[in-house]
C-alpha cells in the first residue's frame, strides 16, 4: 500500500499545524463559529447534533494493522471507545473535544492518515472497490489510479469552491462493488486493444433527486485520466448551478444541459488542456503502483480447513456468507460484519479494532478494507487459517455470518447524531436485524440488502437498496417510506417508492409481511428479491404491504 514521502509528511504537518492554531483562537474567541466553521469543514470537523464530529479519510478504503491499531487509540483516548466506519470508506468519531482535535490529527499524521477534504464542496475521499486487488474478476487493480485522484485532488486550486461536494469512485472488476453509477464520476477499468483505460460516468448521484450516472467516454486511455477528469470538473465548476444548493450537484447540470452537451464540453477542454500536462503523472504512477505490488502468497496444507468446515456447521456457514472468491488458489478474500444482530451498523470498539488489525498482521498480509457497506475486509487470506480467524472473532462479537444478506443493513447515524436528520436510522437497523434473527430465516431469504437513510440526503443509500428506507418527519412524528428494487451493482437502478410511509411501530411488520410475501412468490430459493422483483413488478409486493389497501380494490 501508498507510504507517505517526506513532502506528503511535510504537508501534513504544516496543514496540521495552521488549523491547531484555528482551534486555539476558536477556543479563546477570537473567531466565532461562523467564522470558524469553513475551516474546520477543510479539515474533516463537523458539528452535528449533540457534539463535534471528525471524520477521517480512509484512501480508497486500505489500511494497514498499524493505521487500525492508531485508529483504535483515536477511539479510546479521545472519544467513547468506538469508531463508526461510513458508506465514503472513511471513519466517524462521534464525541471529540474541540480543544483534543488538533492531537487526534497529529496522531493520525503518524501512520499516514488525515482529515482532508473529508467535508466541504470540494473532492471528497476517492473510494474504490473493497476487494481491489484480490478479486477474482479484476482486470487491474485500481487502487494506484485512486491514489493519483488522491495526489492531484488534494488542495487543487481550482477545484476547493466548488458549487457542491464532489464524489468519485473507481472500480477494476466487471462486478461493480463500488457504486460507481451512484457518484458524481464513475471509473471502471477497462480493456481495449490490449490497452488499459477507463469507461467514464458522470452524473449519478442519490439524495434528494437520484440520478444513475451516465457514460461520458467508453474508453478513455490511461495517460489521459488526469486531464480528463480535469475537464470534467473545469465544466462542472463553471456551467454547475450555484443559485440552489439542491441543485448543485453534477447530476443536476448533466440532467438540465443533456449528456451530449456535457461530453462536448468537456472534449473541448479536454482538447484545449491536455497539451499543458506534461506527463509527470504518468513518471508517478509506475512509482505508485509498485507500492500496490500483489504480496507473495504462501503455499499451505488445506485438509485442516477442509475437516472443519466439513465438522463444524457454525464454521461452514460462516465460510459461505462472509468469504468471496480470490485470485490466488488456496487463497479467500474474509469480510468481517460489523452487523452483529441488535448492533449500530458500522460501529467498532477499540478492542475489536485492534483485533482486526493483529488478524491482518499474522494472517492477511498486513492489509485491512474498508467497505461502503460499513464491513472490515480482510483480502487475503489463505484457506488453512480461516479457522483460527473464524475463532477469534467468534471471541469477540465479530463472526456474524450475515454478509448480503438481510441484517447485513446499510445505515446512517441518522436523528441519534446527526443535525441534518429528521428520524432515528440505528433503531430501524438494529430492529430489522433482530427481529429476522429471531424468526431464524434470514439464510433462507438469501441476498436482500436493506439501506436506512435518516432525512433525504440519502447517506443511507437507500435508493439504491433492494428495500430502502426513508425517515422523514411528518407533523413532528417519525414517518418511514419503503422504496423497492433498488440495485448499486452493475445493473444499477433506483427503487421505486412503494406507497404511503410507516410510523415507527409499524415499519417492522411492513418488512416482515414483505419478505415472506416474496418468500411465497419466488421461483425457487435461488431466486433472489431483487430477481424476483423485476420478474413480478411492484404490484404484488405492494399488496403485501399495504393488505387493507388490497381487500378494498377487490
Amino acid at each position: 500500500m501508498y507510504n507517505y514521502t517526506e513532502f506528503d509528511k511535510s504537508f501534513l504537518a504544516e496543514r496540521n499545524a495552521q488549523f491547531r492554531a484555528q482551534v486555539e483562537r476558536r477556543i479563546a474567541g477570537a473567531l466565532t463559529e461562523d467564522e470558524f466553521k469553513p475551516l474546520r469543514l477543510m479539515n474533516g470537523l463537523y458539528l452535528q447534533l449533540h457534539a463535534y464530529m471528525l471524520r477521517v479519510a480512509i484512501p480508497y478504503g486500505t489500511l494497514n494493522s498499524a493505521q487500525m491499531r492508531q485508529l483504535a487509540l483515536l477511539a479510546e483516548k479521545w472519544d467513547k471507545g468506538y469508531g463508526h466506519f461510513t458508506t465514503r470508506q472513511n471513519i466517524q468519531y462521534n464525541w471529540p473535544k474541540l480543544r483534543d482535535v488538533p492531537d487526534m490529527l497529529d496522531a493520525l499524521a503518524e501512520v499516514g492518515l488525515h482529515a482532508i477534504q473529508t467535508s466541504g464542496n470540494t473532492i471528497r475521499n476517492v473510494t474504490a472497490d473493497h476487494f481491489a486487488g484480490a478479486a477474482a474478476d479484476e482486470i487491474a487493480d485500481p487502487r494506484p489510479y485512486a491514489e493519483l485522484i488522491r495526489q492531484w485532488s488534494t488542495d487543487h486550486p481550482e477545484f476547493q469552491f466548488l458549487g457542491r461536494k464532489f464524489k468519485i469512485a473507481v472500480t477494476g472488476a466487471s462486478e461493480d462493488r463500488a457504486v460507481i453509477k451512484a457518484h458524481d464520476i464513475g471509473l471502471q477499468l477497462v480493456r481495449q486493444n490490449e490497452q488499459t483505460g477507463f469507461r467514464v460516468l458522470v452524473g449519478g448521484g442519490l439524495g434528494r433527486t437520484p440520478m444513475i450516472g451516465k457514460v461520458v467516454r467508453d474508453f478513455l486511455p490511461e495517460a489521459d485520466l488526469l486531464p480528463y477528469l480535469e475537464a470534467i470538473l473545469s465544466v462542472y465548476n463553471l456551467l454547475g448551478r450555484r443559485d440552489n444548493k439542491y441543485k448543485a450537484r453534477i447530476k443536476i447540470t448533466v440532467h438540465e444541459n443533456g449528456i451530449e452537451t456535457i461530453r462536448a464540453l468537456t472534449e473541448e477542454r479536454f482538447a484545449r488542456i491536455r497539451p499543458s500536462f506534461s506527463g509527470v503523472d504518468q513518471d508517478l504512477l509506475p512509482g505508485i503502483a509498485a507500492q500496490f505490488a500483489t504480496p507473495s502468497f504462501k503455499s499451505a496444507d488445506t485438509a485442516g480447513f477442509t475437516a472443519a468446515y466439513a465438522a463444524d456447521p457454525v464454521f461452514q456457514s460462516w465460510v459461505d456468507t462472509n468469504t468471496a472468491p480470490h485470485k490466488a488458489e488456496d487463497y479467500a478474500i474474509v469480510s468481517i460484519s460489523l452487523k452483529a444482530h441488535g448492533a449500530t451498523p458500522g460501529d467498532a470498539t477499540a478492542q475489536q479494532m485492534r483485533v482486526m488489525a493483529d488478524l491482518a498482521h499474522r494472517y492477511a498480509h498486513d492489509e485491512l478494507r474498508i467497505s461502503h457497506e460499513q464491513n472490515v475486509i480482510l483480502p487475503h487470506v489463505h484457506t488453512s487459517d480461516l479457522a483460527a480467524i473464524h475463532a477469534a472473532l467468534r471471541d469477540h462479537g465479530l463472526a456474524t455470518a450475515n454478509i448480503g444478506l438481510i441484517s447485513d443493513i446499510i445505515a446512517c447515524p441518522g436523528m441519534d447524531y446527526c443535525a441534518l436528520a429528521t428520524a432515528r436510522s440505528i433503531p430501524i437497523a438494529q430492529e430489522i436485524a433482530t427481529r429476522f434473527e429471531e424468526l431464524q430465516i434470514e439464510h433462507d431469504i438469501g441476498q436482500l440488502k436493506i439501506k436506512i437513510s435518516g432525512c433525504i440526503n440519502a447517506c443511507g443509500h437507500h435508493h439504491v437498496g433492494h428495500i430502502g428506507i426513508l425517515g422523514l418527519d411528518r407533523a413532528g412524528v417519525e414517518n418511514y417510506q419503503i422504496t423497492l428494487g433498488g440495485d448499486a451493482t452493475e445493473t444499477a437502478s433506483i427503487g421505486e417508492r412503494a406507497g404511503p410511509g410507516f410510523s415507527a411501530d409499524e415499519i417492522i411488520p411492513a418488512i416482515e409481511r414483505l419478505v415472506y410475501a416474496y418468500l411465497d412468490l419466488r421461483e425457487n430459493p435461488e431466486e433472489t428479491f431483487l430477481q424476483a422483483y423485476r420478474r413480478l413488478g411492484l404490484d404484488p409486493f405492494k399488496s403485501a404491504l399495504y393488505p387493507a389497501a388490497a381487500v378494498a380494490a377487490e
